[in-house]
């Protein structure tokens, strides 16, 4: 499996947001990696540079497709149209 085939999701343990995707991806078994942007200042700009914005959680998709701050629902949504659940 490449990157390309699995959801990024960018974010920092401090954010809340960042925390609940976390969580609702390992409870749905997503395949899913996790990149810190407070840890890693690249990762933090290319984040920025898929959101067009700072907000955390960046979530990428296989598709290409990104949501930024998503609620449950959408990220939910997503999965579900991609047949990853």
């Amino acid at each position: 499996m490449t990157d390309r085939d699995q959801v990024l999701v960018y974010g920092a343990d401090w954010c809340r947001d960042f925390r609940r995707t976390r969580q609702q991806l390992t409870e749905l078994d997503v395949d899913f990696d996790c990149i810190d942007t407070d840890a890693d200042a690249q990762a933090a700009q290319r984040a920025q540079q898929i959101s067009d914005s700072t907000k955390i959680p960046v979530v990428v998709y296989p598709d290409g497709g990104h949501q930024v701050e998503p609620s449950n629902d959408e990220v939910e949504e997503k999965l579900r149209g991609l047949s990853i659940i």
